[in-house]
């Protein structure tokens, strides 16, 4: 049995047919799927050791207590980071940003204050800040994209100003799958002495993330891109802004003292954890992070790249298709359309033959726009996914081509 054989035997899910078609599943920029031990780590924990955690001192809720801490600890040293208490656990990608956000325009951010984000940025790294700018006085400022559908960072020193108070952008697109390189955006940044918040939604289940290395001050994921379960992801904060951040989510859980005069917050993770966590969550994501490093992000990456790489040149063969930012240097995402097709009906007619791709605008509408085009068929691919299928793709997008024509 070969090694990719054994990696896809551990998800479930795949050994199902579709439409009577073997499962081919692209929509991993989406949403990934999850192996048996993410599975069983949470079935484990409701079977075992279900129990409201840190304040309880009975044997369940002193064990789920333990479980919680010890997931913060595998995924602090997961990202190589020293003090796990830098890690807050939240829901999501979404729910990080919003959380820097919330706790930046209490003291942080000012009337007049600027925002820098790149044109190919999430909603999620767009509505909160256009939010807070809409009802402060602030202002967004965007970095163009070049031809290729790179970012133009020549253009970045003339959108910094006294006024810029951070520059928050993504890894990588997660539309386009182009890669940022963050080394030029903190030596713009650190010139400068302005925060940088790092989207890796969809660099950190592809690619190596070194938070020590890479020294931002904010840096948020989603653990259900990673292997691993739904609503749960983190947020990492730098020592100066864990120590500095003000709370804008209290509640149960952040405190250390409470009267009706006066409330004292706990230190540390936390302060920004209120009420109940998603325990099973953090045990599962804490599983997957394990799962990516028995098979070692490295091998992950390489794969993936050999995918993508693959399956671009088998599509330009095509002179239907058009493909979004063709590059070598791309993590596990490709973008196309079909001449004179809507994405949805690719999209649907690819279903019949059991591939699952995502279409539309991909919470990239702004993108969009400079592309000028509605939107895309998107695959993307994970550790599981096989040349094999992506040539299955190719014969049955031909299908589809000669079908929509």
């Amino acid at each position: 049995m070969t090694e990719q054989n054994k990696i896809r035997e551990q998800f479930p899910i795949l050994n199902q047919k579709v439409n009577g078609y073997d499962l081919i599943y692209f929509d991993n920029g989406a949403t990934s799927q999850k192996p048996v031990c993410v599975i069983n780590s949470i079935s484990d924990f409701y079977k075992t050791s279900n129990s409201n955690i840190h304040r309880g001192v009975h044997t369940l809720s002193r064990t789920a207590t333990e479980l919680f801490e010890n997931a913060r600890k595998t995924i602090a040293n997961y990202f190589n980071v020293k003090n796990d208490q830098q890690i807050i656990f939240t829901s999501g990608t979404t729910d990080s940003i919003n959380l820097v956000v919330n706790g930046l325009a209490k003291d942080y951010l000012k009337a007049g204050d600027e925002i820098i984000l790149s044109a190919y940025e999430h909603h999620s790294n767009i509505l909160p800040w256009q939010m807070w700018a809409q009802e402060n006085g602030g202002k967004l400022k965007i970095i163009p994209l070049l031809e290729d559908e790179s970012i133009n960072y020549d253009a970045i020193p003339s959108l910094i100003s006294d006024k810029t108070k951070l520059i928050a952008i993504t890894q990588v697109s997660n539309t386009l799958g182009l890669i940022t390189d963050i080394e030029k955006i903190k030596s713009f940044a650190q010139k400068n002495n302005i925060p940088v918040l790092l989207d890796g939604a969809q660099s950190a289940p592809h690619m190596l993330i070194d938070l020590q290395k890479l020294n931002v001050d904010f840096f948020v994921c989603s653990a259900h891109k990673m292997y691993g379960p739904t609503g749960i992801g983190l947020l990492y904060l730098s020592e100066k802004w864990l120590r500095e951040l003000p709370i804008s989510k209290p509640g149960g859980g952040t405190i250390k003292t409470v009267t009706f005069e006066k409330t004292e917050y706990a230190e540390g993770a936390l302060r920004f954890e209120p009420g109940t966590p998603n325990i099973s969550g953090a045990i599962g994501f804490a599983a997957a992070v394990n799962f990516i490093k028995s098979v070692g992000i490295q091998t992950i990456f390489e794969h993936e790249n050999e995918l993508v790489q693959y399956a671009q040149t088998k599509m330009s063969e095509l002179p239907e298709v058009i493909i979004y930012g063709v590059s070598k240097h791309k993590a596990g995402v490709i973008s196309f359309n079909v001449k004179g097709q809507h994405p949805f009906d690719v999209g649907t007619l690819l279903d019949k033959y059991g591939i699952a791709v995502r279409t539309g605008h991909h919470c990239t509408q702004p993108l969009m726009q400079h592309l000028k085009i509605q939107g895309t068929v998107r695959i993307s691919f994970a550790i599981y996914n096989t040349k094999q299928e992506i040539d299955f793709f190719i014969e049955k997008l031909k299908k589809v081509i000669t079908m929509l024509s």
